[in-house]
């Protein structure tokens, strides 16, 4: 049994609404005000859903991972909400940070310190996060527009900067 499955982490089939908000989510208006928005609301939201409910997953019905790395100046626990990409028999996630031109936080804290922990829908688990091959990369890349339209649209719009992909395997 791998990543994804341990946690429950699956997609489900949206529907017309939510494929109109994965939509404006991938358009240059909306990433850019989800990147402002969406990690104070899925904050919230997620308290009131006990872990549960996010903005994407209700929305968009796209299954959020939140991810906890180790920040790589202050040393604390840094917490991010994900779509991860199901790779193999674990989840892969992508640095896109909503085509935005800088890099995410939590890939630098990655960088920094590998291990991390994952959690979906109540499940935790603790996971080590390693940078995709090259083989990888093209592979996971061609997956997660199946997943979400968005990561094309994200990844024709970074420039100046390496998309990060890392693939997620359970700490041992």
């Amino acid at each position: 049994m791998g990543l994804a499955s341990e946690l429950s982490y699956t997609y489900q089939r949206p529907n017309a609404f939510h494929r109109a908000m994965q939509t404006f989510a991938s358009t240059r208006a909306g990433a850019w005000l989800f990147s402002k928005t969406l990690p104070w609301a899925d904050e919230r939201l997620s308290k009131l859903g006990n872990g549960r409910l996010t903005v994407p997953s209700v929305m968009a019905r796209l299954p959020v991972l939140v991810l906890t790395t180790t920040g790589r100046r202050s040393g604390r626990p840094r917490h991010a909400h994900l779509i991860a990409v199901p790779f193999r028999d674990t989840l892969a996630i992508l640095g896109t940070n909503f085509g935005q031109p800088s890099t995410p936080a939590w890939v630098l804290n990655l960088e920094a310190d590998s291990h991390a922990r994952v959690t979906h829908q109540g499940i935790a688990r603790e996971v080590l996060a390693r940078r995709a091959t090259a083989d990888e990369r093209v592979q996971i890349l061609s997956r997660s527009a199946s997943f979400y339209g968005g990561y094309t649209k994200y990844q024709q719009r970074i420039a100046g900067r390496e998309l990060r992909i890392f693939v997620l395997e359970p700490a041992v």
